[in-house]
């Protein structure tokens, strides 16, 4: 009896449900918010107050870290079953959510919903680069005598460099372990104090979702920050309705490949089938070692850095779904696997004599 999926196809909203009320007010956000995870043997807490932080612990989430890609020979991730733990990656995947016939019947008729579309945080649905460039300049006038950083160097290595790396080798501002975990700190705190101000997504991005929308394709965002943050920011930037599943740190995925194939088996679609949109190429690295699409956005990176995706584009306004399918126009059923090529013996070759008569 042939398997219809995976995993259930229609899984549960990952954003909490609307209250009852009919109040139209927004949603307060918790004044305790509470990181799941321990790290360095405590709980973590924040205390958040109407203009900010009272307090932030060190490093919630991977925010000013130097993320791995991941997937480099399809390895995943583990999960736990009743049954033991069990391995997923990319092979596994793309053989388990195999589409069932009746939905083969339904994406012969309706091509476009057999796709997932998967959407990096960063530069993809916020300007993640402005919050990052502030913090640092907040950061600097805090600390006496230092000069906000503004060289192109520098700015490049602060946007895309791990805290420790920026503090110690870049800018020379702290060699001491204590001094450095201070101001890394400091730096994250005022990062998500600007995180909670955000509230307008990337240009293009809302009319690219409707559209995308009224294909019914499914969308995921995949991030390293708290999933509390993530649903609160997206609901702020009147986001939430379009996306379908989320990753966040909560998931625990190591590597940005393994928070791609976890996005994927929430959409329960295969990893072949995804395109990934991304700005980073690190980020389109992983998404085809995933076996993934990437469309690149032009931006915090140039367009020479990005030549490896398989579309690269400076605004959402230049996509349509056509070019969705483009992406796959030229994968079959079988394209790029490895085929055996029967290679026939050719026939002996007559050797020509000349008889001579003597």
């Amino acid at each position: 009896m042939e398997s219809c999926s995976f995993r259930p196809a229609t899984a549960p909203s990952p954003f909490p449900s609307a209250p009852s009320s009919s109040s139209s007010s927004p949603r307060a956000p918790c004044p305790n918010l509470r990181f799941p995870r321990p790290r360095n043997g405590r709980q973590v807490g924040v205390r958040r107050r109407a203009s900010g932080f009272d307090a932030f612990p060190p490093l919630p989430g991977k925010v000013f870290v130097d993320e791995a890609i991941g997937a480099e020979y399809g390895e995943g991730f583990e999960t736990f079953r009743m049954d033991g733990p069990l391995k997923i990656d990319v092979d596994y995947l793309n053989e388990k959510l195999q589409e069932c016939f009746l939905q083969r019947i339904r994406h012969a008729m309706k091509p476009d919903e057999a796709f997932g579309l998967i959407f990096s945080w960063d530069n993809v649905i916020a300007d993640t680069d402005s919050l990052k460039l502030d913090a640092w300049r907040q950061l600097a006038l805090e600390e006496e005598g230092r000069i906000s950083p503004s060289a192109a160097h520098v700015r490049k290595s602060i946007l895309h460099g791990a805290a420790d790396h920026v503090l110690r080798k870049v800018l020379y501002w702290a060699r001491e372990e204590d001094k450095m975990e201070k101001l890394k700190a400091r730096l994250i705190e005022l990062y998500y104090e600007n995180l909670f101000k955000l509230d307008t997504p990337v240009e293009g991005l809302r009319e690219w979702l409707d559209a995308v929308q009224t294909a019914g394709i499914p969308c995921a965002v995949a991030s390293s920050l708290d999933r509390r943050c993530m649903i609160e920011a997206l609901d702020r930037m009147a986001l939430s309705k379009y996306f379908k599943a989320i990753v966040t740190d909560e998931d625990d995925m190591e590597s940005i490949a393994n928070r791609f194939l976890s996005a994927s088996m929430k959409l329960d679609r295969k990893p072949s089938k995804c395109v990934v949109f991304e700005d980073d190429p690190r980020g389109v690295t992983a998404a085809h070692n995933c076996t993934m699409m990437a469309v690149a956005l032009i931006g915090a990176h140039p367009a020479y850095e990005l030549v490896q995706a398989d579309l690269a584009i400076a605004k959402y306004s230049e996509l349509s779904v056509i070019n969705l399918r483009r992406l796959f126009a030229n994968k079959g059923i079988s394209f790029m696997d490895l085929q055996k090529q029967i290679i026939e013996k050719a026939p002996p070759k007559r050797r020509l004599t000349v008889d001579t008569i003597f």
